[in-house]
């Protein structure tokens, strides 16, 4: 993604570290140029903006459950399996699927349902 615009720092650069700087795992030189490209860049902080709102929407959503190792240890995995990929060069590709819990107060068990579409999974998750 690029605005078209002359920056010191390309989108693309800043977009592909976004999740690092929403995380606070850049050093804080790398920081300051990201902060200075949202400044610049009204397409990119729109996007930031975006990741933002939906990392706090997860968060409320999912952050008092804590993660099943075995989970943790697929998605760490996969993450290895992926800088494996980008370092030889090999095409990316990403499956994501999203599952729900759906808590009714007559049941004993909560249900879980895989949901295709995420916007879906966020609106039943605010109760919407």
């Amino acid at each position: 993604m690029s605005c078209g615009d002359p920056h010191d720092t390309e989108c693309g650069e800043v977009l592909d570290h976004l999740y690092e700087f929403l995380d606070n795992e850049m050093a804080e030189g790398d920081c300051d140029k990201l902060r200075v490209h949202f400044e610049e860049c009204s397409p990119c902080l729109k996007q930031y903006g975006l990741e933002q709102a939906i990392k706090a929407l997860i968060k409320r959503s999912c952050g008092c459950d804590d993660t099943p190792a075995d989970l943790r240890g697929k998605v760490l995995a996969r993450i290895d399996s992926i800088r494996a990929g980008q370092r030889t060069g090999e095409a990316l590709v990403v499956s994501v699927e999203t599952t729900i819990e759906v808590h009714a107060e007559a049941a004993a068990q909560p249900v879980t349902q895989p949901v295709a579409d995420p916007d879906r999974a966020a609106q039943a998750a605010a109760g919407t």
